[in-house]
């Protein structure tokens, strides 16, 4: 779950309160958000305490969370002041939320997607349908890659599952080459999750022996965490974004089973190591396969169909 944002739900604000109600506390009781965040977190804490005046307690942090009134005259090869916010049992902190509370909230939420992603799973499992969810940043080149698949795969059965915030473009370029599409906007969410799939799944035309391709919102965070019922989570990767990318994003690329590194017709002109693409992916995810492609010029393009046809066997068994 993104709990900063609380888009697998309610907001986290609104279940905060109803947290204060359960425990018969009102809005009033809030702590000031943060108040002991003006110390670095995580390998660059300091060893000593600092004291603070009157008027720089914790409202001042809140505002200034790295801004002290004094100097420090060393340095750890990195800002001493840095804030790591993912170091606790929740992996992320929010204004006036306990860590236990973060991962109640977030187990609450992932347990009610599970069990969407249960149906979906078994309903797809039943007509041996093989299902994956396209996960990436936006400009990766998703519907790119898809458009090219289609094509390729001639009469093999299949529909896609397009989720974007708002507009039907991503569903319309997919309608254009036959194949059936369900858009799914989602508004202010930043991911697709169990529900949505499964009310997309009613209105799709998927016989026996399909490929089911569900294109989630371009992220490469909230939907790490939230199970459609896909066999596998298929990482999209273009040499544009960036060798880092996969460990400064590293928990898309731990869910993923697939790593598919798109646009390397590009690499020439982008002074890009594809080999170190590779390498940091496999530093995030050890056992994680990874396809070099270019959907444009087809680069690639026969190692992924085979994958998708040994995965709808798989199915078939």
């Amino acid at each position: 779950m993104c709990t900063v944002c609380g888009c697998g739900g309610h907001s986290v604000e609104d279940q905060f309160k109803d947290h204060l109600k359960k425990t018969g506390k009102d809005a009033a009781h809030k702590p000031a958000p943060f108040a002991v965040l003006a110390e670095p977190q995580g390998p660059h804490s300091h060893a000593h305490s600092h004291s603070h005046a009157a008027g720089h307690g914790a409202e001042a942090d809140s505002d200034h969370p790295h801004a002290h009134g004094h100097d420090h005259g060393h340095s750890h090869g990195a800002c001493a002041h840095d804030i790591h916010l993912g170091h606790g049992p929740a992996g992320t902190e929010v204004p006036g939320m306990s860590q236990a509370r973060l991962i109640e909230i977030e187990a609450d939420i992932l347990s009610k997607n599970n069990q969407y992603a249960a149906r979906n799973r078994a309903a797809l499992a039943q007509k041996s349908i093989f299902a994956t969810n396209l996960v990436s940043s936006p400009g990766s080149g998703k519907t790119t890659l898809l458009v090219r698949t289609i094509e390729m795969l001639g009469a093999q059965p299949l529909a896609v599952i397009e989720g974007d915030q708002q507009t039907t473009n991503d569903a319309d370029r997919i309608r254009a080459t036959g194949a059936a599409a369900i858009q799914v906007n989602t508004g202010k969410g930043c991911h697709l999750d169990g529900a949505m799939v499964e009310q997309a799944l009613a209105h799709l035309p998927l016989p026996e022996g399909a490929l089911l391709f569900i294109e989630n919102v371009g992220n490469l965070v909230c939907p790490a965490a939230f199970d459609l019922g896909e066999d596998a989570k298929v990482a999209i990767l273009s040499v544009t974004e960036g060798e880092d990318k996969p460990l400064k994003y590293p928990d898309m690329f731990a869910a993923a089973g697939l790593a598919i590194l798109n646009k390397v017709d590009l690499a020439p002109y982008c002074d890009v190591d594809l080999d170190l693409y590779e390498a940091n992916i496999r530093r995030v995810n050890p056992h994680i396969e990874v396809l070099r492609v270019s959907a444009r010029t087809g680069e690639g393009m026969a190692a992924w169909i085979d994958w998708l046809g040994a995965g709808l066997a798989r199915k078939a068994r």
